[in-house]
């Protein structure tokens, strides 16, 4: 049974930085397109940063050049999140998930492959 597992989050004050990390177990990483994705406060969750088999990678536009997806297949079967210069719209429940495809963009497609984590908190704020 697939389990993912997000954490990193914290409470930061805007321009700060979080690495936020994704474990999976019962899966390997390196065979899925994986995404994250977040839930801002009253809003639907929304995709944020995709990496597909190949590595190419692309992000949603209210988080490009600040946030960097990655991932570490070899040992630690982790999925990242890197997120700089935080604004407190980045305010969230963060989480991962693999996507059931994404558009010649680059761009998920509404669905998710695997079931969601619990998920971890970011708050910008000052």
């Amino acid at each position: 049974q697939v389990q993912l597992v997000e954490s990193g989050g914290d409470l930061v004050q805007p321009g700060e930085s979080l690495k936020l990390s994704c474990v999976a177990s019962g899966m390997t990483f390196s065979s899925y397109t994986m995404a994250w994705y977040r839930q801002r406060p009253g809003k639907k969750r929304e995709w944020v940063a995709i990496i597909t088999l190949g590595d190419t990678t692309n992000y949603a536009d209210s988080v490009k050049g600040r946030f960097t997806i990655s991932r570490d297949s070899d040992k630690k079967n982790t999925l990242y999140l890197q997120m700089d210069n935080l604004k407190p719209e980045d305010t969230g429940v963060y989480y991962c998930n693999s996507p059931r495809g994404y558009r010649t963009d680059f761009v998920p497609v509404v669905g998710e492959v695997l079931g969601w984590g619990q998920g971890t908190q970011v708050t910008v704020s000052s």
